[in-house]
């Protein structure tokens, strides 16, 4: 059976790629697989059929056969262990790819994009300011890091693994500001990550729901 996953009827990203199901496809893409997308309304996310696959009314989710995941990282994850391509052979540095994925989601993702949703949704509130900056503080402290750790390699721990793909996807977020300026080698690596021509792929598609969507 093919892969089904969910995604977006009406994306509030406008075809930039940030929602999550991009990171599905990119590694289905990544892998060479083939997989369905079943696009979803706001309202559809939230009723009963939907949400026996996915508790919170979010998307991704991902079927293949009798098995229903949700979480795009526990998706991604299954995706590289079963097919070639995303994790390495070798034990210890499969070990520390999966580490790189835990990073990416736990580590970096939440203060970047509590940030992308404070400034949606709380410019105008009077701790926006305060608000903004406790956020970029964080934020500025997790590239330091990962900028000492990166060095000038072309990915985080030799080979291009889903540890890169998660971590792209999540700092593409902060592009076009200073932050992600201000670490010339990770503005370097984010973009050999769209580089690839799985990525290209994968945004294409999402595009194309987007563009689909607005003449509709």
């Amino acid at each position: 059976m093919t892969i089904t996953i969910t995604a977006f009827e009406r994306s509030p990203d406008r075809g930039n790629g940030l929602a999550r199901d991009m990171r599905v496809r990119w590694a289905l893409e990544e892998v060479g697989q083939p997989y369905d997308v079943r696009l979803l309304s706001f309202k559809a996310m939230q009723e009963p059929a939907h949400l026996a696959l996915q508790p919170f009314g979010q998307i991704p989710t991902y079927e293949d056969g009798d098995l229903a995941l949700f979480e795009s990282g526990a998706i991604v994850f299954r995706i590289a262990e079963r097919h070639a391509g995303l994790l390495p052979d070798d034990a210890n540095a499969r070990a520390r790819a999966i580490a790189w994925m835990f990073a990416a989601l736990n580590t970096v993702e939440p203060p970047v994009f509590d940030r992308a949703l404070a400034r949606i949704l709380e410019r105008d509130q009077p701790w926006y300011e305060q608000r903004l900056a406790a956020l970029e503080d964080i934020i500025r402290k997790r590239l330091d890091g990962l900028s000492r750790r990166l060095g000038d390699a072309d990915w985080l721990d030799g080979a291009f693994s889903a540890g890169d793909l998660l971590m792209v996807t999540v700092l593409r977020r902060l592009q076009g500001s200073d932050l992600l300026a201000e670490h010339p080698n990770i503005s370097a690596y984010v973009a050999r990550g769209e580089a690839r021509p799985a990525y290209k792929r994968a945004f294409d598609a999402q595009l194309a729901v987007f563009t689909a969507a607005s003449k509709g």
